[in-house]
């Protein structure tokens, strides 16, 4: 019997070092660099994979967060996808005029590829903050010193609007496998905790112990890490913060072998941790065709009140559990949970499989007005294979919803067909991403996404034909708009919510 280490699966100073970094590190303003897809959606690539080094697969890019603030969007992804961890860096795509072009590069100083060599081999796992009371942009990442660990958490800091990063701030550097990392900023003047930032991971030498730790500083400085109060484990957290400084947790739990979705909070500004408490448990379906989406991670967003919006994959509504769709659930304080209802993408039976969702909420909109957007992976046809004449077909989709998530629009398709050979290749699957993010700059809504196309030599699978695949971070021209929605989502199964979790450790045969 194995323990959870099963799923370490994603590792994932100076002035001038900082300026040689981002003159190096091929910065490239990609305006026009625009793509129409078989759906008649235009597409703008953000970044490319420019590294050599022999160890990782070329040209690939995996996993994007992105965030706005103001006319600035930030994106963050993995460059150059190692086979059983980590990339060779991470890449950054910022846009200072609302999503029209994207500056990229490359962060300086984390890994021994990049520019300047940094102390790791190898970077993962990006997520984007802003503190707007220190004027920072933030990125976090793990620093992999190997691929079975140490693995430290880190941030890269901007203070020039994401032009420009500082080499890595240590947040965790204990010696233990961490993971799975994600940085929010509490940005409301008049909370009490203005300008607290917050890192949650999981330390998987402690069978992913869920870990916090808080900067007052605009994250020059870190405090120590801390567990919740029942000492939960888990992964994928995505904090958020309410308008009076309230921080909620959303993140997936264990429980056997089983998967949940809980939440934790602090009302403390992060000096301690509360209990968590249970969402709903998963019914989780493995997407077919080996693809790399194992964990059914939640994306969570907040809007203008503080309402807190959380979506993840489960087939609860699908007899005999044939394909999964998107739910959504949503809560006030972190604590007692709605139904989970399920986002009506597609007909109950379809037979259409989604996973890896990103969802945006306008932070201009709340409650009933709240406009959301969902970006997300989908097989046309669940019951598919790796290859061969039922070969699976990956497509990216997209909804919204202009009334706080009660009615939304149809599935549309915005990028594939991707065959999956064209995907890097990695221990757990071909990859994509194991988690997707949405933006909303003004009223349009920003999605990242990694589309791959035919590797331009040596074959059609990316593992052998690298350094020649063709897998790079995409968004949508001018944004995703939200307007009317005709598919009222009436699907719903009532959970206990705000029972206490007591066992959550996750053993595997």
């Amino acid at each position: 019997m194995a323990v959870i280490a099963r799923f370490r699966w994603r590792f994932s100073i100076a002035t001038a070092f900082i300026i040689l970094a981002l003159v190096l590190s091929l910065v490239f303003a990609l305006s026009s660099r625009a793509f129409t897809f078989a759906s008649g959606a235009q597409l703008l690539q953000i970044s490319t994979d420019p590294f050599t080094n022999p160890d990782s697969q070329h040209k690939t890019e995996v996993e994007p967060d992105t965030l706005a603030s103001g006319s600035t969007l930030v994106s963050a992804f993995q460059v150059g996808r190692f086979f059983n961890g980590g990339a060779s860096d991470i890449g950054f795509a910022t846009s200072t005029n609302g999503g029209k072009t994207f500056t990229s590069g490359f962060l300086p100083g984390t890994t021994v590829n990049s520019t300047p060599p940094g102390p790791y081999l190898r970077a993962s796992d990006a997520s984007v903050a802003f503190d707007a009371k220190h004027n920072v942009w933030i990125i976090s990442y793990l620093g992999i010193k190997n691929p079975s660990g140490p693995i430290d958490v880190d941030v890269s800091r901007s203070t020039d609007g994401g032009k420009t990063w500082s080499t890595p701030v240590v947040v965790n550097n204990d010696g233990h496998f961490n993971d799975k990392n994600w940085t929010v900023c509490d940005d409301t003047a008049s909370s009490p905790f203005y300008g607290n930032c917050y890192t949650e991971f999981d330390d998987n030498t402690l069978r992913d112990l869920i870990q916090m730790s808080t900067s007052t500083n605009g994250g020059l400085t870190w405090g120590a890490a801390q567990s919740t109060a029942n000492n939960t484990h888990g992964i994928g957290g995505q904090p958020l913060v309410q308008p009076n400084g309230t921080v909620i947790v959303p993140i997936n739990g264990f429980a056997g072998n089983k998967f949940l979705i809980l939440s934790f909070i602090s009302t403390d500004g992060g000096a301690s941790w509360g209990k968590t408490f249970r969402v709903s448990e998963v019914d989780f379906r493995h997407p077919a065709g080996g693809i790399r989406a194992g964990i059914p991670l939640p994306s969570a967003e907040i809007d203008r009140s503080g309402k807190v919006y959380v979506v993840w994959s489960d087939c609860v509504f699908e007899p005999g559990c044939t394909a999964s769709d998107l739910v959504l659930s949503t809560s006030t304080d972190g604590i007692n949970w709605s139904a989970v209802t399920r986002i009506p993408l597609d007909p109950v039976g379809s037979g259409v499989d989604h996973f890896i969702p990103g969802l945006a909420v306008d932070r201009s909109t709340s409650d009933g007005s709240a406009h959301l957007a969902l970006t997300f992976y989908f097989y046309p046809v669940a019951n598919c294979t790796a290859s061969g004449t039922t070969a699976c077909q990956l497509d990216v989709g997209f909804s919204t919803s202009a009334d706080g998530g009660a009615t939304w629009t149809s599935n549309t398709q915005i990028a594939g067909p991707m065959t999956l050979s064209w995907l890097p290749n990695t221990t757990q699957g071909r990859m994509v991403a194991d988690y997707l993010s949405t933006s909303f700059v003004s009223s349009p809504a920003f999605p990242a996404f990694a589309v791959a196309s035919a590797p331009t030599s040596g074959g059609a699978d990316c593992f052998t034909a690298t350094p020649n695949c063709n897998q790079a971070i995409f968004t949508v021209q001018d944004g995703l708009s939200v307007g009317g929605s005709s598919n009222p989502a009436s699907n719903q199964i009532t959970v206990s919510s705000n029972a206490t979790l007591t066992d959550s450790t996750l053993t595997v045969q």
